[in-house]
């Protein structure tokens, strides 16, 4: 992998909308060529025989199980609503 170069740099800081110094793209040149170089070594390695995982650590389940039981009736979930209006919520309107 080959540095990245002073208008390679220039054009990655206009996409993102950036006002580099030329300190600054000196520097993110050395720094985003570092982490290329970094990314290029991770593709040579053979993970074939690695299953995908989206995660290192083991499944666990952290959640309580999916039980079906009976929801709210209008009146309890209205109770704490400042204004109710025909079984719904009534709010400010936000266009005139």
């Amino acid at each position: 992998m080959t540095k990245l170069s002073l208008a390679e740099v220039e054009h990655i800081a206009q996409l993102a909308r950036l006002e580099l110094t030329a300190e600054e793209k000196a520097r993110y040149s050395e720094q985003l060529s570092a982490i290329l170089e970094h990314a290029a070594r991770l593709q040579e390695l053979d993970t074939s025989d690695i299953p995908p995982t989206s995660s290192v650590l083991p499944t666990r389940s952290v959640l309580r199980p999916d039980v079906a039981r009976p929801g709210l009736t209008p009146d309890e979930l209205l109770s704490n609503a400042p204004r109710a209006e025909q079984n719904q919520f009534r709010v400010p309107p936000i266009l005139e």
